[in-house]
């Protein structure tokens, strides 16, 4: 397209473009074979090869440890609200976790595993509108505790941790789903890594779970067998029919990345994506953010214009200009632009010009 439309949705999000044109070249005709990646069995040899390969380019991608397993499964990052407890909490005799609230999902994420076992809220931003991350340390964790969870970056508030707190020798389990791969991380330091692929990682209903290989085999006696992470590890990810052309974006998308220089890379660019969007909030005298600076998301840039009417006018006016879904969630309002892995910084430089035009206009 001549003019291209930016998408800034939150999720189902963009893919990059070069992807979704090998989608379309492909789609009838998966590696020769006559027919597409959406109707080939997931027994295949071929697709066995194509879930092979992603194992190899997400540990090459992750410099991820062999202590680590990579699972696929069902249902998105909101079935491992539950999947995590199931497998987790019976490591000790106590069942309790201790999470960290940061925001909505975390909030659900707690909620959910409150059905299984003692969850303790150590740490929340709740009073202050989550505008912040909150302080979470290993000495806030009991030692009875299975493990410790956190939020790494929260979509609707627009907060991140620009590190993971250090839990020593207790697991920590992180939500990754809006910001996997973004930036380096040490997976080392992590016990179990979960995101739902909708963001940064191709099309929604499928997670990527990255868990040390110790924290397998000890579910509670109530976990079903397709929420069980051993049942995963036996049959690779393929208990029952996988999503297979989840799989196939996942891996082009994995492709696409370390063509562009692998995640130091990507982690430079969102860098200056960000900082397009935040410099130009912070020089005006017409925009106003609703996370604080020292806790803001490198993917979710939140902020708010002078009245609701000029939020809405702001809205109409971007779309009419190609940057579409800057809505803000309904919880926070105002505007939300979603800059995941995918957004290329033009889109970002497009938003950023806009955004300055509409002060001068309206300020």
């Amino acid at each position: 397209m001549s003019d291209p439309v930016y998408n800034f949705g939150a999720g189902p999000a963009m893919l990059p473009a070069p992807v979704m044109q090998r989608i379309q070249r492909e789609l009838l005709d998966f590696r020769g074979m006559g027919v597409s990646i959406i109707e080939i069995s997931h027994r295949s040899k071929e697709f066995e090869a194509l879930l092979s390969e992603c194992d190899a380019l997400i540990r090459e991608l992750a410099q991820l440890p062999e202590n680590y397993e990579i699972l696929y499964t069902h249902g998105g990052a909101q079935m491992q609200f539950a999947a995590v407890p199931l497998n987790l909490l019976g490591l000790k005799a106590a069942r309790k976790a201790v999470y960290s609230e940061t925001g909505h999902f975390s909030r659900l994420a707690n909620e959910e595993a409150k059905r299984y076992g003692n969850i303790v809220i150590a740490a929340s931003s709740k009073d202050s509108k989550y505008d912040h991350i909150p302080t979470f340390t290993r000495a806030m964790v009991d030692d009875d505790a299975s493990y410790a969870f956190i939020t790494s970056n929260n979509t609707i508030f627009g907060t991140q941790y620009r590190a993971y707190p250090d839990m020593a020798d207790m697991p920590l389990v992180v939500d990754a789903t809006s910001d996997i791969f973004s930036r380096v991380t040490d997976f080392s330091k992590t016990g179990l890594v979960f995101a739902g692929l909708q963001k940064n990682l191709g099309v929604a209903g499928t997670a990527l779970v990255i868990v040390r290989k110790d924290l397998i085999g000890k579910p509670l006696e109530r976990t079903p067998s397709l929420l069980d992470y051993a049942v995963y590890q036996k049959n690779h990810s393929m208990p029952n029919t996988i999503n297979t052309f989840a799989v196939y974006a996942m891996w082009l998308i994995l492709q696409w990345m370390k063509e562009l220089g692998g995640i130091p890379a990507i982690e430079k660019l969102n860098a200056q994506k960000a900082a397009t969007l935040y410099d130009t909030i912070d020089a005006l005298d017409f925009y106003k953010g609703t996370a604080q600076k020292a806790h803001r998301s490198w993917m979710n840039v939140t902020f708010v214009c002078p009245t609701e009417e000029l939020n809405a006018l702001f809205l109409k006016e971007a779309l009419a200009n190609g940057l579409y879904a800057l809505k803000g969630h309904r919880v926070v309002g105002g505007i939300r632009a979603s800059i995941y892995n995918p957004m290329p910084l033009a889109g970002c430089r497009k938003l950023a010009e806009f955004m300055k035009e509409f002060a001068r206009k309206y300020g």
